[in-house]
């Protein structure tokens, strides 16, 4: 997984998720995410389809490491992914967000 990063207007304190709830709000609404966690870059991108007839899912994965992509239905799921051991949970409102729609 690889992309192309872009200045965004916003200033890291208005990216920032500020609760559990607005981070799940946000992919609910389609939302795509790019952060920053020890050093390590992660994209979140939802309701995408791993295969045409598959129903639209959320994509997680660290830049350029195909092996840490993995695919979850809802998100509350993808709360549980592991960034350096921890779940995503724990962390999603200490992380950089570089990137944000929604």
């Amino acid at each position: 997984m690889r992309r192309v990063r872009f200045e965004g207007r916003n200033t890291p304190e208005e990216n920032r998720f500020k609760t559990i709830s607005e981070f799940k709000w946000c992919m609910h609404d389609g939302g795509e995410v790019a952060f920053d966690w020890n050093g390590r870059s992660y994209g979140i991108f939802p309701k995408v389809k791993p295969t045409p007839e598959a129903d639209p899912m959320i994509l997680i994965g660290e830049d350029n490491k195909e092996e840490s992509v993995m695919w979850y239905a809802t998100p509350d799921e993808i709360l549980e992914y592991l960034v350096d051991g921890i779940r995503l949970r724990e962390i999603i409102t200490q992380v950089e967000v570089t990137d944000r729609t929604i």
